[in-house]
């Protein structure tokens, strides 16, 4: 039976409040970014996960370890009081968010230069419109 994890850790970083999704399936890591802004409550993170969560855009997936959790409550309840104790995010998401911006970076660099590309096009047939105009005119 595949096993499916799910994450959410929310940090302050300055000037914004942060939330990392981490989605943990068949052993692989994905991690996607969101910018809160102001404080949010905990309705208002429910909320927006329950509305939300089906748009977000996760990095593309990592090698993970999966490692056994105990099911004592005693243990998690101190695996808890630890996790409150972190801040931030672990390395391994943050090399799935930089995996992410990169191929971000390299799509929208892709995208602008067609754009720039078929405004050079579209520059170079008026141009040669007018010249036609100013060619009929004798």
């Amino acid at each position: 039976m595949d096993k499916m994890r799910g994450n959410l850790i929310i940090y302050f970083e300055d000037p914004f409040w942060v939330g990392v999704f981490e989605r943990i399936s068949d052993g692989k890591l994905s991690v996607c970014k969101v910018t809160f802004g102001a404080e949010p409550k905990d309705y208002e993170v429910s909320d927006f996960v329950f509305r939300h969560f089906h748009e977000l855009r996760f990095s593309p997936a990592l090698e993970v370890e999966l490692k056994q959790i105990a099911d004592n409550p005693k243990r998690r309840q101190r695996n808890a009081a630890k996790q409150m104790q972190n801040t931030g995010i672990g390395t391994k998401s943050q090399q799935a968010l930089q995996k992410q911006r990169e191929e971000m970076k390299v799509e929208r660099r892709l995208v602008s230069k067609e754009m720039r590309e078929a405004e050079k096009q579209k520059q170079f047939d008026l141009k040669q419109q007018k010249k036609k105009e100013k060619h009929k005119g004798h």
